[in-house]
């Protein structure tokens, strides 16, 4: 059923809760990333230009004591959303109370305030987490209309998206969740064909209910990453020092009897003598890999292979690294598979489902190759499981 968005709603003069995803990993204080911040821009600047009065609130971190407050406090988000808006924004460093209530009643249009980090109230019994009742309630009564634009906590039944969704009258999708509907629901709903789907990363486990999915939607499951070498083993191979889930190797069976003609596994693997940047690095045959070495990346074979059915995609999605893409001698995999894609997005629709794959694009400067880079990580695995998300089904239909 398609979902209401921010244009369906009259903003002038109301009060606009928009729940964001800020997020963004911090080193000494600094953002590092703000990809997440640029991406909620186009929602929040259009509420401003329709006169609606912006109330931004987010999650960060974790917090499970009072010492993670400090680290984990939205101010210094703030302060770069004011830069990215060229207007003030109004920070009042508590989840609810007077201060917050007041400055929120002397906004006038036009103009913006965030409230601290949601997650301040998992330290009194996980309240934001758990979807307590009675928070929900409270950060409702503190707007007019809810704008849900958090695709990266869509997958989380929390008082901020859920409990206000069912304690206010209209709850629509920011531009960005729009955006995320469009791509990865309505391309897992009808692609055009060939559809490649890629999924790498370090474990069968994390993938398992994605693969099974793809598997019936898709023409082709590429599979590379770690936990390729689960795989392996379940064909027999010796992986040497490689990672290894070793309770689920018979799953790994399943899976390539399941998906015979359409899992696609590599024939060749970088290998080193150590989990290091510095190791050495060899190619190797996946019938020929030393006992004391691991594998890194996929191999150049390996590559070329998967360059073979992306060439010929009209639909890819991506999710998951090929190979340890922190470690610059084992990038190329990752790197290589991601310009094949990019090199076809004037001819396919091209989506990277989030986390490191979206980190490692971003990396290797290719972020403007893609027809979609997801914001949400935990959000797009679930949704490419096909489950249905708390965060979007709670939004109104149209």
């Amino acid at each position: 059923m398609p979902k209401q968005t921010i244009r369906d709603l009259e903003l002038k003069g109301k009060k606009v809760l928009i729940r964001v995803d800020f997020n963004v990993p911090l080193k000494d204080g600094v953002i590092t990333d703000e990809n997440r911040i640029v991406e909620a821009l186009p929602t929040i600047q259009y509420i401003l230009e329709k006169g609606g009065r912006a109330i931004v609130f987010s999650h960060l971190g974790r917090v499970k004591d009072e010492s993670d407050k400090a680290k984990n406090s939205l101010s210094v988000v703030a302060k770069r959303l004011e830069e990215h808006l060229n207007q003030p924004v109004v920070f009042i460093p508590e989840t609810r109370g007077k201060a917050l209530e007041d400055a929120i009643n002397k906004l006038n249009d036009g103009e913006v305030l965030m409230f601290e980090n949601t997650r301040f109230e998992d330290l009194d019994g996980k309240k934001e987490s758990k979807n307590d009742p009675e928070l929900g309630r409270y950060w409702a009564s503190l707007g007019d209309v809810f704008v849900n634009d958090a695709f990266g906590t869509a997958h989380r039944d929390a008082a901020s998206n859920v409990g206000i969704a069912s304690n206010i009258e209209h709850t629509v999708a920011g531009f960005l969740l729009e955006k995320e509907i469009k791509f990865i629901g309505g391309t897992l709903e009808s692609p055009e064909r060939p559809f490649v789907a890629i999924l790498g990363g370090a474990k069968v486990s994390d993938k398992i209910e994605v693969i099974k999915n793809l598997l019936n939607i898709s023409d082709y499951v590429l599979i590379g990453g770690g936990m390729i070498f689960t795989f392996y083993k379940a064909m027999g191979l010796e992986i040497g020092k490689s990672l290894l889930e070793a309770d689920k190797v018979d799953l790994a069976k399943e899976l390539l009897e399941l998906g015979k003609g359409k899992i696609i596994l590599g024939d060749d693997v970088i290998t080193g003598k150590a989990f290091d940047a510095d190791t050495e690095k060899n190619v190797r045959s996946i019938e020929d890999i030393p006992s004391d070495e691991l594998g890194m990346d996929i191999g150049p074979r390996s590559i070329q292979l998967f360059e073979k059915y992306i060439q010929s995609a009209k639909t890819v999605v991506w999710n998951g690294p090929l190979g340890v893409f922190e470690f610059p001698r084992f990038a190329e995999g990752t790197r290589s598979i991601a310009q094949a894609i990019a090199d076809i997005k004037d001819k396919a629709t091209t989506i990277i489902g989030g986390g490191d794959s979206a980190a490692a694009v971003i990396q290797f400067g290719l972020k403007d190759g893609f027809s979609h880079i997801s914001t949400g990580g935990g959000a797009s695995l679930e949704y490419l499981e096909g489950k249905i998300l708390p965060g979007i089904e709670c939004v109104d239909d149209k």
